[in-house]
């Protein structure tokens, strides 16, 4: 019998398949050294030598290199396969791998159909993939198909592509066919769960999430963690305390990824306490400090108004990563520390990291709370300069708010005209802050209009323009955006502040009384009015008559939700102690000036956290200097 060097594809002596077996071992042990298209060629072409170039595992792992996106060759890989007669399932899914690894999606999805065409069966690895490429395409119809397929193929009980049909159809908005795929499951696990879950709370639909999470029979901490971070993500922040301490109580330890989802509720209700704590339980549990965690706890610190724990604690991180370096550029930005925030940089630069493109965000940002127009203008220039970072919108937004706020209105507005994109309803909204600022009624006017057109459900842009209206004394006006509003369905945000005392979170809202101590708080106010009346303080009624949103105007000037908040402070804390208190909405002038003299009479430090930047009262005076 006679043997060519080069046999056909389609036939193969049982002598030469075990030479070419042994050929193919020797020569797929250089292939792992290969780390360019170049050095692959090269691979391929000793490939061809042998005679392997029809044989599916030495081909196989030659096309794989060719789809990887960091050195990859995709059209490379498509010609090496239309080559082979037979390629098999293992080709087939690396294609599918290769063509979704390169955002080709349509093309993943084509390639599964080619696949059957040509007979060669999917296996549990195929579908993953094609559902994926569906989800990320948002393909709906081609996905409830490839559903079929998952059941048709005998994969319905496969866990993998169970869960990503899940992710598949909550990535589609079909919450009733994700949990149809979960009740039918044979096997659930974390993943199964948690993405329904957190697919029922990206819709707002937490009874429902609840509901899944309550009927898990053994909950591990990933899906405590699951449903924590829904309540957080949708502002429950109750809630989310609520399921902790049940959480606690039943054993469950705590790891890394529940201490940042309650430092994030901590943070965001203003609870030092209770972020103090968790801060301890991650001390004592010995949880790894990674980057998001450390970067969690310097964000709660800077928000609940520690700035000196907050630096404390970012000085004795053994690793900084960029996330802690940019947190605590922002905590100084919003306690107004702008000189402190330059300072941070040039230490950063000095350890050699790099800063990126929010860390400028956050350093011009510094500077705008600071009034320090010289700087910011340097530091815009010095990011492109130095380290070829292009401002962005952001940028652009820091610049105009801080020429804004120095009352160089048309300098800002040059900024918007010669800005290489147009600019956003954050840059333009704070140009409207500006003119709010320096009652500039005609800009205000131009560019409040611009504004709610582009954000017309968000109710403080209309009542940035209806208080300048109201200022000009245009009530015509003002009666015009107030019928707008209502015409569009547009309901004001209700203000509200907050106070932690001895781990209890008190929220109060503008004129309520559902307090169970609501006579005693009303008591102290009328007493802490009285005190700072004898101090000098005169009532804003002209504040009262422009500020028709940032708390409700029926409700009078004496009880906005911070002098409320102050009040059950006084009352509930022995003298001397600070008072922290978070708002909602931007501080009005008249509680600005009024919490000036409340912590110069009562002998108290007073910090205040607004939508905006944090207020440290003392002795008559404010961290802002009355800049904000």
């Amino acid at each position: 019998m006679q043997y060519g060097l080069y046999p056909s594809c389609h036939s193969y002596p049982t002598i030469f398949s075990i030479t070419q077996n042994q050929h193919s071992r020797y020569a797929l042990k250089g292939l792992p050294s290969c780390s360019t298209m170049s050095e692959l060629k090269q691979f391929h072409a000793q490939i061809i030598k042998l005679g392997l170039s029809c044989d599916n595992d030495a081909m196989g792992r030659v096309i794989k290199f060719c789809t990887t996106l960091e050195s990859g060759d995709l059209n490379y890989a498509l010609q090496m396969f239309d080559k082979l007669p037979n390629p098999d399932t293992f080709i087939y899914n690396t294609i599918i791998r290769g063509y979704l690894q390169f955002q080709l999606l349509k093309e993943s999805v084509l390639f599964y159909s080619h696949m059957l065409e040509r007979s060669v069966s999917p296996n549990n690895f195929t579908f993953p993939l094609v559902i994926r490429a569906c989800c990320i395409d948002n393909a709906v119809e081609e996905g409830k198909q490839i559903h079929g397929h998952v059941i048709k193929f005998g994969f319905g009980f496969d866990k993998f592509s169970q869960n990503n049909l899940i992710h598949m159809y909550v990535n589609f908005h079909f919450l009733e066919e994700a949990k149809w795929v979960l009740d039918h499951m044979y096997e659930k696990d974390d993943v199964s769960w948690t993405t329904l879950i957190s697919g029922y709370a990206q819709l707002g639909y937490l009874a429902e999430a609840f509901r899944v999470f309550d009927s898990i029979a053994e909950k591990s901490s990933v899906c405590w963690n699951a449903m924590i971070s829904a309540y957080v993500h949708n502002n429950q922040f109750h809630q989310a305390f609520a399921l902790f301490e049940r959480m606690m109580s039943e054993d469950v330890g705590i790891d890394k990824f529940i201490a940042a989802s309650m430092l994030s509720a901590c943070t965001r209700l203003g609870a030092l306490k209770q972020g103090e704590w968790i801060v301890e339980q991650v001390k004592k549990s010995r949880i790894d400090l990674d980057s998001k965690l450390a970067t969690s706890i310097i964000d709660m610190y800077c928000k609940c108004g520690c700035l000196d724990k907050a630096l404390q604690f970012f000085k004795g991180l053994p690793r900084k990563g960029i996330s802690s370096w940019n947190c605590m550029i922002g905590g100084l930005a919003m306690h107004g520390k702008g000189e402190a925030a330059i300072e941070l940089l040039k230490e950063m630069e000095s350890e050699r990291v790099a800063p990126d493109y929010i860390t400028f965000v956050n350093l011009l940002s510094a500077c705008a709370h600071s009034g320090l127009i010289e700087e910011g203008k340097h530091y815009f220039h010095y990011m492109k300069e130095e380290y070829g970072i292009e401002p962005g919108m952001e940028h652009y937004g820091c610049l105009v708010d801080l020429l804004g706020r120095a009352g160089l209105l048309e300098e800002a507005r040059k900024i918007i005209k010669e800005m290489p994109m147009s600019a956003d309803v954050g840059v333009l909204g704070a140009l409207l802050g500006a003119c709010r600022i320096h009652k500039n009624i005609e800009l205000g006017e131009i560019i409040g209009k611009q504004v709610i057109e582009l954000e017309p459900q968000n109710s403080g842009r209309y009542v940035v323009l209806a208080n300048l209206y109201a200022y000009a004394g245009r009530w015509e006006d003002v009666a015009n955006i107030r019928k707008l509003m209502n015409d569009r369905g547009v309901k004001k945000a209700p203000g509200f502040s907050v106070v932690e005392l001895e781990g209890v979170v008190s929220e109060f809202i503008a004129g309520g009384r559902t307090h169970p101590q609501a006579k005693e708080i009303y008591a102290k106010v009328n007493e802490m009015l009285d005190c700072i009346k004898s101090a000098g303080y005169v009532p804003d009624s002209d504040g009262l008559q422009q500020d028709i949103d940032e708390e409700e105007r029926e409700n009078p000037l004496y009880y906005h939700s911070e002098k409320l908040a102050i009040a059950f402070g006084l009352l509930k804390t022995k003298p001397g102690a600070v008072l922290r208190i978070t708002k909602n909405l931007r501080v009005c002038k008249d509680c600005h000036q009024a919490s000036k003299l409340i912590s110069k009479v009562y002998d108290r430090e007073i910090i205040v956290r607004d939508r905006n930047r944090f207020h440290h009262f003392k002795d008559g005076e404010c961290s802002c200097k009355d800049y904000w």
